[in-house]
């Protein structure tokens, strides 16, 4: 590995029930448009796109379903849940930080914001070329962080 890219996928949607006082009733659906990641470097977004990575074309859509959510300190959860890539499911779990108080944004809309992170393993999800360098190491690492940032809307 020679350095970390970052990117993000632009398209995605997702339902989120929560209640901190009734964690067990906590659920998370999202779906993520594959074919919508931005790493800001258009050849190499076409690669990931393409059968040797995500193979958006059999594959367009990853999915997250939580299982079950515990309290780990006064403003920390982890969430587990399903995570499908490229038609294969292994279960994660989220690192939820940093999750705000109930406030009111500037249309009267009550949210809450959070940040949740992990990592996996590419290679768990069948997502495995490489190249070796000459100098030693490869060129794509297997462990992938994964980074949400998180804004909850009350529906109305």
């Amino acid at each position: 590995m020679i350095t970390n890219v970052r990117g993000e996928f632009e398209k995605f949607r997702g339902e989120v029930t929560y209640d901190p006082a009734h964690l067990e009733a906590t659920r998370i659906e999202t779906t993520i448009d594959v074919a919508s990641l931005n790493t800001r470097e258009p050849k190499r977004d076409a690669d990931l796109r393409g059968a040797l990575f995500f193979d958006v074309e059999n594959h367009p859509m990853m999915t997250f379903t939580s299982k079950s959510t515990r309290r780990v300190a006064a403003d920390a959860l982890e969430i587990t849940g399903a995570l499908t890539i490229r038609g294969i499911t292994h279960d994660v779990t989220l690192s939820v930080r940093d999750i705000s108080d109930v406030q009111a944004d500037m249309r009267g809309n009550l949210r809450i914001g959070a940040t949740a992170s992990t990592k996996i393993k590419r290679s768990d999800f069948g997502i495995t070329w490489n190249h070796t360098l000459d100098a030693g190491g490869v060129v794509v690492g297997d462990v992938v962080t994964v980074t949400l940032e998180v804004s909850l809307v009350k529906a109305t």
